[in-house]
C-alpha cells in the first residue's frame, strides 16, 4: 500500500496546483495569439470578432473536455493521496536509568495535618490579704431565777410530724457527646499496594507485572509530552530532576513540588508534566485507599 506523509502530500498538492497554474497560462497565451486584427483578416469584419463560436480559433468551450478530464484526474490523485496519509509516532527515548534515585537526595518527610495547638494555661488566681477586723461583742444577762409563787406553764404538745413523701427520682444522665469522626490524612510514603500509573488495569498477571507495565507507562507519558527547555539546551544544562507529589484516595495528584532542580527551567517543566498527568490507581493499605507520596525523577539529556 502506497504511503504518504504530511510533507509528501503537502508537496503533491503544490505540484497539482502548480500543474493547473500552468495550463492556465498556456491556454491563455493560445488564445491570446490569435488577435483581432488576424481574425479580422482573415474572416473581414472586425465588429463580428467579438462573437467567439463563430470563430474556432478563440472558441474557449472547445476545450472544455480537457479540462473537465484534467479535473478528473486532479481530483482522483487528490482523493489517492489523502487515503494514502499516513502519520507516525514519534520515538519516546527513555533513559536507561530513568527511575534511578541519587544517594544524596535529601526527602523531606511527608506532612501530616497538624492537632490545633492547646489553649492557654489559665492564670494564676490572686491572693488579696484580707486585714482582721477587732469585733466587740456585747454579753446580756438574763435574769434566770425561779421563785415559789412562779407559775411553770407546760409547753404545749409539739405538731404531729408530716408524712414523709418519697423524693422524685433524679434526672437521667446525658448522653455522651458524639465523638467526632476522625479524619485520616496520614500521608504514608510505602504501603502494601503501591500506586500505580494508569493503563494497565485490564492486564493480567502478578503485581510486579503490573508495577512494572504502569512504570513502563509513565515514563511513556513523561518522554512523550516533556520539553526541552530552550535556556537549558543552549547552555548545555542536563543532569535529573526530581519532583515529589502526593497521590490522594481516589487517585488524584496534588500538592507537587519540587525536591531537586537543575536550573534553565527544567525543574519548572517536569512540575508541568506531572499536573498534566491522568488520575491514578490509588495505593492500599489493609485493603483500605490511602494517601501516598510519590517521588518521581525526571532526567533531561541531551542528544547527541
Amino acid at each position: 500500500m502506497l504511503q504518504v506523509t504530511g510533507i509528501g502530500l503537502v508537496l503533491a498538492i503544490l505540484a497539482i496546483a502548480a500543474v493547473i497554474i500552468g495550463v492556465i497560462f498556456i491556454v491563455r497565451s493560445r488564445l491570446g495569439n490569435a488577435s483581432k486584427q488576424d481574425l479580422a483578416s482573415k474572416y473581414g469584419d472586425n465588429r463580428k470578432v467579438m462573437f467567439a463560436r463563430q470563430y474556432p480559433e478563440v472558441n474557449a468551450f472547445g476545450l472544455s473536455r480537457t479540462f473537465f478530464l484534467t479535473g478528473l484526474v486532479g481530483a482522483i490523485l487528490l482523493s489517492l493521496l489523502a487515503f494514502s496519509w499516513t502519520t507516525y509516532e514519534r520515538d519516546v527515548v527513555i533513559p536507561d536509568d530513568a527511575m534511578e534515585m541519587p544517594d544524596d537526595l535529601e526527602i523531606e518527610p511527608p506532612r501530616t495535618a497538624e492537632p490545633p495547638p492547646p489553649p492557654p494555661p489559665p492564670p494564676p488566681p490572686v491572693i488579696e490579704e484580707v486585714p482582721e477586723e477587732e469585733v466587740e461583742e456585747e454579753i446580756e444577762f438574763e435574769d434566770q431565777t425561779v421563785e415559789e409563787e412562779t407559775v411553770i406553764e407546760e409547753p404545749p404538745p409539739p405538731p404531729p410530724k408530716p408524712k414523709a413523701v418519697a423524693p422524685p427520682p433524679p434526672p437521667p444522665p446525658p448522653p455522651p457527646p458524639e465523638p467526632e469522626p476522625e479524619v485520616d490524612d496520614e500521608i504514608f510514603t510505602i504501603v502494601q499496594d503501591m500506586p500505580r500509573f494508569p493503563g494497565c488495569e485490564e492486564a493480567g498477571g502478578t503485581s510486579d507485572e503490573k508495577k512494572k507495565c504502569a512504570e513502563k507507562k509513565m515514563l511513556e507519558f513523561i518522554y512523550k509530552n516533556i520539553k526541552y527547555p530552550t535556556i537549558a539546551r543552549e547552555n548545555g544544562i542536563e543532569g535529573m530532576v526530581v519532583v515529589s507529589f502526593v497521590i490522594e484516595k481516589d487517585g488524584t495528584v496534588t500538592d507537587p513540588k519540587i525536591l531537586r532542580d537543575l536550573g534553565g527551567g527544567c525543574g519548572k517543566e517536569a512540575l508541568r508534566i506531572v499536573q498534566t498527568m491522568p488520575q491514578w490507581v490509588p495505593g492500599k493499605q489493609r485493603n483500605q485507599p490511602v494517601r501516598v507520596q510519590f517521588n518521581l525523577p525526571v532526567r533531561f539529556k541531551l542528544e547527541g
